[in-house]
């Protein structure tokens, strides 16, 4: 839990909390949370001693706890300092991880400068590279990117493979450029790696049919786009032009036609703009195209999965996908969506009770999340 502003009222000189919220700071401590470690200290009447929040040593009883606004002020009321996690000086833990993540960072930049894309790359060479364990390579590496050695590697390959792709190489060529060893694999996972086959991708997407319709809401202009297969964009923009142009971006060569007055896309366009016309109405369940990486397809789904009129926050996202130290990752996960209001990335807020981010604006996501709770 991150002990934000919102939790306290400020003094004019940063970083000073006063009063301090004793509920918010116990449930810091209790979370050991590294993000409230410089916001207060909390002292122990029967050891005497003060620590940060995220001290490792065994947590205190509740009734034995006092909060201070900095270690100035416990020591002044007779507390010393905890030598394990030296309240008053640099985390002591923060010199191994800061050379961990220069090492991981190092080591992100290695696999992306990678010639051929990145050939056969096994934990353990990365580990050797890094010069750490397989298992401490595997906890770094999500501690400071949010995904695991692995999927970082398939992402970069990804990314080589679309880039061939645009630049025009053959598909069979780009395949085995990006790294991958097996062009059938790329063939039967396209339609989640790429939205379409590896061919179509190549063209920019062209002998892709897209629909497209834009629609007035309360929330303002929302565009949507939608292939065969599903809703693959359903943005909020300035204008039906901008709209448009947004979705020409992703796949400047697809065949983007008006939808058919009467088709399918303007009956489901009609059914989200009643849906958001009425304050407490459920969304329309549609079918979804969606792209993205082997993260965001998680994260993502774990967003379809937080009922309407709920909120959790990125962390517990991370937790629910298996990476509970990825709410980072989860940010970018759900800033790279490009179906808002399908992929509900506006139910995730921060861990303090604040709204966070949104790609679309915070006075939507305010009236997004208040509309479901009527």
């Amino acid at each position: 839990m991150l002990l934000a502003p919102s939790l306290v009222s400020l003094d004019v000189t940063p970083r000073r909390l006063t009063p301090l919220d004793e509920a918010a700071c116990w449930q810091a401590v209790v979370d050991r949370d590294r993000a409230a470690d410089g916001r207060f200290v909390f002292a122990v009447r029967t050891t005497g001693v003060y620590c940060r929040p995220s001290c490792p040593a065994r947590r205190p009883r509740r009734e034995n706890v006092r909060f201070f606004a900095a270690g100035q002020a416990a020591s002044a009321a007779g507390f010393r300092a905890c030598r394990r996690c030296r309240p008053d000086g640099p985390d002591p833990r923060d010199e191994s991880q800061q050379a961990q993540a220069a090492r991981i960072r190092a080591l992100c930049a290695w696999i992306a400068a990678q010639a051929d894309g990145g050939e056969a790359l096994t934990i353990a060479d990365l580990a050797r590279r890094a010069g750490l364990s397989e298992g401490h390579l595997q906890r770094s590496f999500r501690r400071v990117t949010g995904v695991s050695p692995r999927q970082y590697v398939a992402a970069r390959r990804l990314e080589r493979l679309k880039r061939e792709l645009r630049e025009g190489r053959a598909v069979t060529a780009a395949i085995y450029e990006a790294g991958f060893g097996s062009g059938s694999r790329v063939y039967e996972r396209a339609a989640e790696r790429l939205g379409m086959t590896p061919g179509a991708y190549r063209r920019g997407g062209r002998g892709v049919e897209v629909a497209f319709v834009t629609i007035a809401t309360p929330l303002g202009e929302l565009g949507l786009g939608a292939t065969e297969r599903g809703i693959c964009f359903l943005q909020f923009g300035a204008s039906a032009r901008a709209l448009e142009a947004q979705l020409r971006a992703e796949l400047p060569a697809a065949d983007v036609r008006p939808a058919a007055a009467g088709g399918t896309l303007r009956a489901w366009a009609d059914a989200l703009r009643d849906a958001l016309g009425r304050d407490g109405a459920p969304l329309p369940e549609l079918p979804l195209d969606l792209r993205g990486t082997a993260f965001e397809q998680r994260v993502w789904n774990a967003l379809r999965a937080i009922p309407a009129g709920a909120t959790r926050s990125y962390g517990e996202v991370a937790a629910s996908v298996g990476e509970p130290r990825a709410a980072r990752a989860v940010a970018r996960a759900c800033a790279a969506n490009r179906t808002a209001l399908l992929v509900p990335c506006h139910r995730v807020i921060r861990g303090d009770g604040g709204l966070g981010g949104f790609r679309w604006g915070l006075a939507r996501k305010r009236r997004l999340v208040a509309r479901e709770k009527a």
